[in-house]
């Protein structure tokens, strides 16, 4: 529409005549792109974007829709035809229009304001909903290529948070059968997005989703909220299998908001656009052409590496966009080349006698000599706003690799566009982020956090995506190593965002604070689509501040949970699939008591670092990481001030020499132990004996 309508002489003049055009950058006030989505979606049984929503002057949507073309076509009211019709019944039956638009409004702020019929879900709810939720997904497995549901595919990090939990969960009640197909699913998974064109092999990072259903073809839009929910799912999946495919895939997604996407002070970018200029000068941006490459482009740069590139990236004279009918149905791509991996490494290398090694380095010099030509091509536009809620998503990616990459084994070969670094730098990242956010987007008088940055901070408020993501990301700071600070700013953040959003009688979050008259909706937010909801987020931040204080403190943090689950007892039994992450929400909440590692020792120090890495190296969703040191006055404060139990148990277990570790669960510790090795193995042992402390 930007360019068929809005560029349009004949569009202008009828919207400059009759209307006063507004223009919305959905990602800086997603709070009101809510409110007209939500109506659209409910008077016409679905939306999506462009967005197009005509109102009265009291901002009361009259009229709406998605795509309109210019003229009518395909079936549909061309743009033109529609904006006649709406100066046509504002004119001459404006009454009922504006009657009918604020009945929509009325009707739809009743049907949102969600209510919880008690303050808990009832027993055994959690675990049926995470169980319909697992075999719903399963059920939409795609066997061939990967991914649940068919084109266009989305890479829902969601999903996959909640089959790895399930499997988890599967494993720990006798099921190692189940468990194991959960989790091929999921590998299959990222390994076919990790392998097809979504994945940008030569510069790092995934675009959106893929238009067809082999992960071939993007839309090659790079979203900041991707890169931070993958870096995650992939490193999990690390996690789990210690397959360094994983952990190189982790790295490449990091490296590539290293080196692209963050700024001189530290704040991680929110996108790069899909369209590009062909060449300097060019009048028109083409979808994708900063990416794409001609079968002559990589002979003329990789000259005698040529073939073998070729062949592993299925690169063809005719272009290769030619996996499904859905790659490229207008021929857009004719000629041309979007790089996927069609064929194993190994078998690659045996045919041209070279150990896997070698090939794998020849792969990595043809990347970088690409990627040398490709920073030469006019980019795709750089969106720099800083966005808080995305930024927690990416400070949680950037602080769990500090740690879980330490399990990568030594002496790992790293090849373009992987730089290879020490595992801490991606903690110094994250801190930085942090920092930039608490510096220019945190007022430290009202505790209030503002959306977004970008020369300066926007007037945009912050959203409850805001506080709960920048919450998780904290949360993880610390347990990955970070100091009690980032547990104090998360706790502060958690009190703003309950004064805020709570909705203290009925339960749950607003996803807005409700003090701008002209956001006409609060909605309780529950879809866990491209990024998670913020109630789903906030759920798991409650029951983990839950299990790091004590007391009254600790009792409100899961009341405050298992209310907000509460208010979404239906859509759990009923749509399971479309909220994945709050069942797995839910599940944490219903058991009685989360693991705890208590860590005591000096820091910062090797064998610091070492212990704390043997804490998160195995994956446990249901852990709690807690580190002190107790000739750190102001952690000591902290913690006799939060949880004195944690306090006691630091002074008790305190050696200059060493670093002790407890693991605790339901009131009792095993003995402590004092090295790396017996942690990990205490941790993955489940039937090790416990004694009360």
């Amino acid at each position: 529409m930007e360019v068929e309508s809005f560029e349009n002489e004949e569009v202008a003049k009828l919207l400059n005549d009759w209307f006063v055009s507004i223009k919305v950058d959905r990602e800086e006030r997603p709070d009101v792109d809510k409110v007209y989505m939500t109506y659209v979606q409910a008077l016409y049984g679905g939306g999506g974007w462009p967005l197009s929503v005509f109102l009265s002057p009291d901002l009361k949507p009259l009229m709406g829709g998605t795509y309109f073309p210019p003229e009518d076509k395909y079936g549909r009211p061309g743009f033109k035809t529609i904006l006649r019709k709406v100066k046509d019944a504002w004119d001459n039956k404006r009454d009922m229009l504006v009657k009918s638009g604020a009945f929509a409004i009325e009707q739809l702020s009743e049907a949102l304001s969600a209510s919880a019929g008690s303050n808990q879900l009832p027993d055994g709810l959690a675990q049926n909903a995470l169980r319909l939720c697992a075999e719903q997904l399963s059920n939409s497995f795609d066997s061939r290529f990967g991914g649940f549901g068919s084109a266009p595919k989305f890479p829902r990090p969601v999903e996959i948070q909640l089959m790895l939990y399930q499997s988890k969960k599967l494993e720990e009640s006798g099921k190692p059968g189940e468990a194991k197909e959960s989790l091929k699913m999921v590998f299959f998974s990222l390994q076919c997005m990790a392998r097809g064109g979504m994945h940008d092999h030569v510069g790092g990072g995934f675009h959106r989703y893929s238009v067809d259903e082999c992960w071939h073809v993007p839309h090659f839009e790079k979203m900041l909220y991707d890169q931070g929910q993958l870096a995650n799912v992939y490193l999990d999946a690390f996690f789990i299998s210690r397959d360094i495919l994983y952990s190189f895939i982790s790295r490449d997604i990091l490296d590539y908001l290293r080196r692209d996407m963050i700024g001189s002070e530290g704040g991680i970018f929110s996108a790069e656009d899909a369209d590009s200029a062909e060449f300097e000068g060019a009048t028109r941006k083409k979808e994708g052409a900063f990416y794409i490459w001609t079968s002559k482009e990589i002979d003329d740069i990789l000259g005698e590496h040529a073939s073998l590139f070729k062949e592993h990236y299925y690169v063809k004279p005719s272009g290769n966009c030619d996996l499904s009918s859905m790659s490229d149905p207008h021929k857009e791509f004719k000629g041309k080349n979007v790089l996927i991996e069609r064929n194993d490494s190994s078998a690659l290398a045996s045919k041209l006698g070279m150990s896997i090694q070698e090939y794998l380095d020849i792969l990595g010099e043809c990347k970088k000599k690409l990627f040398d030509v490709r920073a030469k091509r006019p980019r795709p536009h750089l969106d720099d706003k800083v966005i808080v809620s995305w930024n927690g998503l990416a400070i949680s990616s950037f602080a769990k690799a500090s740690k879980i990459l330490k399990g990568e084994p030594q002496g790992t070969n790293f090849n373009f566009p992987v730089v290879g670094c020490d595992p801490k730098e991606y903690m110094e990242v994250a801190e930085k982020a942090a920092n930039f956010i608490r510096r220019h987007l945190y007022n430290e008088q009202t505790r209030r956090l503002q959306h977004s940055f970008r020369n300066g901070p926007s007037n945009a408020p912050g959203f409850l995506d805001d506080y709960a993501f920048l919450i998780s990301g904290l949360l993880d700071l610390y347990e990955f190593g970070g100091s009690t600070d980032w547990l104090v700013w998360a706790t502060e953040l958690q009190d703003m965002q309950d004064e805020l959003f709570l909705d203290r009688e009925d339960g749950a979050y607003f996803n807005t604070p409700g003090e701008d008259p002209s956001v006409l909706l609060r909605v309780k937010e529950d879809h866990d689509g491209a990024e998670p909801s913020g109630n789903s987020v906030s759920a798991i931040n409650l029951v983990r501040l839950a299990s790091m204080v004590s007391g009254s403190k600790s009792d409100h943090y899961r009341q405050n949970g298992e209310h907000l689950l509460a208010v979404f007892e239906s859509r759990l039994k009923e749509m399971a699939m479309a909220v994945p992450l709050m069942c797995c929400a839910a599940d944490m909440l219903s058991i009685p008591s989360r693991k705890q590692v208590v860590l005591v020792g000096h820091k910062p120090s090797e064998e610091f670092e070492n212990m704390l890495a043997a804490a998160h190296a195995s994956y446990d969703p249901n852990k709690t990481v807690i580190h002190i040191d107790p000739t750190n006055t102001a952690e000591m404060e902290f913690w006799e001030t939060n949880n004195d139990k944690v306090a006691l148990m630091a002074r008790n277990n305190f050696a200059a020499d060493k670093v002790v570790a407890l693991v605790c669960q339901n009131f009792s510790c095993r003995p402590p132990v004092s090295s790396p090795k017996s942690l990990q193995h205490m941790l993955s042992n489940k039937s090790a004996s416990s004694s009360v402390v």
